[in-house]
């Protein structure tokens, strides 16, 4: 019912972590896949005997091909996660409840609602902020990312304003444009994070190191604005026009 996707880069000392928290899910997963993009500049890892399916490629696609690589799953959910980012052995369970609870769309632990016509500033939902108690609905959503298989197509409906970043703000606008999918992030309960998509202390430390994108990256900020502004030009409805 449910392939998971991982990724690797410069970050494989969390995926036999990232594997284990998968497979203790109260639904389990089908199959683990991982997608790695050798690093260019460091030493490149031995990921072939974590008994997953894994491609390797010798050239960086950077965020959008891992889910390139979702669309040959052939099961009907498929869920991502960020190289940071463990999951409370709930969320599967969580994700599906919030679907048949009526909010079925691209659900994902970290959300953002954009408060003008641009990345930033916005405002943060999920579990690094300290948790939701309700399902909220937002612009896009991040660090994971749990949704119907057939969802992931709108992605490539439109070339991406970027090719650097943004793949989250482009699944959520294309999916909302094309399909009139919405995006979640379920409920993330103070007082029992098993359900969260990301462990708080873990995802703060593991994605705060040299290797995050936006500590190292001049032109993150600047980019995300220009990516958000182009898609809000092309019909991107924003939660706080609605």
């Amino acid at each position: 019912m449910i392939t998971t996707i991982l990724n690797c880069y410069k970050r494989p000392q969390y995926l036999q972590e990232q594997i284990e928290a998968v497979k203790k899910q109260t639904i389990s997963t089908n199959d683990i896949w991982i997608w790695y993009n050798k690093p260019e500049d460091q030493e490149q890892y031995d990921i072939t005997d974590l008994g997953c399916k894994v491609v390797t490629c010798n050239y960086n696609f950077k965020f959008h091909g891992r889910f390139a690589f979702g669309l040959l799953s052939q099961t009907e959910y498929i869920a991502f996660f960020d190289d940071d980012t463990i999951p409370g052995e709930r969320w599967f369970e969580n994700c599906m409840d919030t679907i048949k609870s009526g909010y079925d769309g691209i659900l994902g632990s970290t959300g953002v609602i954009l408060q003008q016509n641009k990345y930033n500033p916005n405002r943060k939902v999920g579990w690094n902020v300290g948790g939701n108690e309700t399902t909220t609905e937002v612009d896009l959503v991040g660090h994971s990312w749990f949704m119907k298989k057939d969802y992931l197509r709108y992605l490539w409906y439109e070339d991406p304003v970027s090719w650097e970043n943004g793949e989250d703000m482009q699944l959520s606008y294309l999916a909302q444009k094309h399909g009139g999918i919405k995006t979640y992030v379920p409920p993330h309960p103070k007082d029992d994070i098993a359900l969260w998509g990301s462990h708080p202390e873990k995802g703060r430390e593991y994605g705060s190191d040299g290797n995050a994108n936006w500590l190292k990256k001049s032109n993150h900020g600047p980019l995300r604005d220009q990516i958000a502004s182009e898609q809000i030009k092309k019909g991107w409805k924003l939660i706080r026009n609605k």
